[in-house]
């Protein structure tokens, strides 16, 4: 249902960082945009038309928000738990949607997700289920929340001492009073950024995913595009998770590792990335993924993308600022003018404080470059970033 105007609603639940990308896109096609977060000062909030100040983890009242505001489509990009509700609300409004409810249900569990896996033969770690410690678990191991994102309730476990204390973090912040323990597999990490319609997989960007060591395990530093090695293995055990999972429509965020065995599906979200990775494709690809994930929230006809590379190579750098009460930011300007930068992106303004990196959150903004090979752009992006400068009264002492 159109509004009076002619603009199309949208419902957008998440106005933080990763979803700056999505609703920068949403307001360039001239959509109606209702924006559903509970921080007040959400950054996104400044591109919405309606904003709505609510947890986008609150079902009930977003399918109220819903109902009332009369949405023409629902989308969660950037976000797990709620691709679910958005799944839900759209099906109980009648309104177009690329994800069946059941399906929604499968890509924000990573213990529904690993079951299905294993029906399937999707190479992936060993892991299992517990709530408590148990005989046999293998040393070292990751222990993760199972319906959580961005590093949230999880630990590297390198021997049985340090095993209660991890298994108290993730089930702490499950859901579920669960957690899953997996194998820690060795091997570099890619990130496959893809899109479905009508059942086909179309692979675009995969990157390397640089990543922070312990106690930051898991989080991003860098993305960095094309990957050196192995991305078509990484495609190949994608397609079969994304079957799997019975995703047909829709994007597709997959984080796989390259083990001495093989490649293995680490986790598979069926959203945009949270981490700029629509953008990153656009610089390089010349797909725009954002308007591909509004076209299929709409439930509008879609052709498949074309990607055609415009650069030889395209990175993202995440921002890590010290640790503190954010005084003073500076170089931004000089950042955004250096050779090859796209996108120079800040999360945050004086007054926050920043802890210690530990998770995704805990990051500060990001770089985006392009150049003429992979080393080039990362080079560019890493420069550019090293010229934004966070004064911290931490750093003052």
């Amino acid at each position: 249902m159109a509004s009076d105007s002619g603009r199309k609603r949208l419902l957008v639940l998440g106005a933080g960082p990763a979803q700056l990308g999505l609703l920068e896109a949403a307001r360039k096609r001239g959509l109606f945009t209702i924006v559903v977060d509970r921080n007040p000062a959400a950054a996104g909030f400044a591109l919405a038309d309606r904003r709505a100040i609510m947890s986008n983890e609150d079902e009930r009242g977003i399918d109220r928000l819903a109902a009332a505001e009369r949405i023409d489509g629902v989308i969660a990009p950037g976000i797990d738990w709620p691709v679910g509700i958005a799944a839900r609300v759209a099906a109980k409004r009648g309104i177009p949607h690329p994800l069946e409810p059941a399906v929604g249900v499968l890509a924000v569990s990573k213990a529904r997700q690993r079951e299905r896996f294993d029906a399937a033969g999707v190479p992936q770690p060993h892991w299992q289920i517990v709530s408590e410690p148990v005989p046999g678990l293998p040393f070292p191991c990751v222990v993760k929340a199972p319906d959580r994102q961005g590093q949230r309730g999880l630990s590297v476990v390198r021997d049985e001492r340090e095993l209660t204390a991890a298994l108290e973090t993730a089930i702490e912040a499950s859901r579920t009073a669960s957690a899953v323990v997996e194998e820690l597999v060795d091997g570099p990490e890619l990130t496959v950024n893809a899109f479905s319609i009508d059942g086909e997989l179309y692979p675009l960007t995969v990157t390397d995913r640089i990543t922070a060591e312990p106690p930051a395990f898991g989080v991003a530093l860098a993305h960095v595009w094309p990957a050196e090695a192995n991305a078509g293995a990484a495609v190949e055990v994608v397609r079969q998770a994304v079957e799997a999972l019975g995703i047909r429509n829709g994007p597709t965020y997959t984080q796989v590792r390259i083990a001495p065995d093989g490649p293995k599906v680490m986790e598979l979200a069926a959203r945009l990335g949270g981490g700029h990775d629509a953008e990153l494709c656009e610089a390089a690809l010349c797909v725009d993924l954002n308007a591909l994930a509004l076209a299929s929230a709409l439930g509008e006809e879609m052709s498949p993308p074309e990607p055609r590379p415009r650069v030889g190579g395209a990175c993202t750098v995440f921002l890590v600022p010290p640790p503190g009460e954010l005084l003073r930011l500076d170089g931004i300007e000089d950042a955004q003018r250096s050779e090859g930068v796209v996108t120079v992106r800040v999360y945050r303004r004086p007054g926050f404080r920043f802890g210690k990196l530990r998770i995704g959150a805990d990051r500060a903004g990001a770089v985006q470059a392009v150049g003429e090979s992979r080393t080039e752009a990362y080079e560019r992006a890493k420069a550019a970033a090293a010229l934004i400068r966070f004064q911290t009264d931490a750093a003052l002492v």
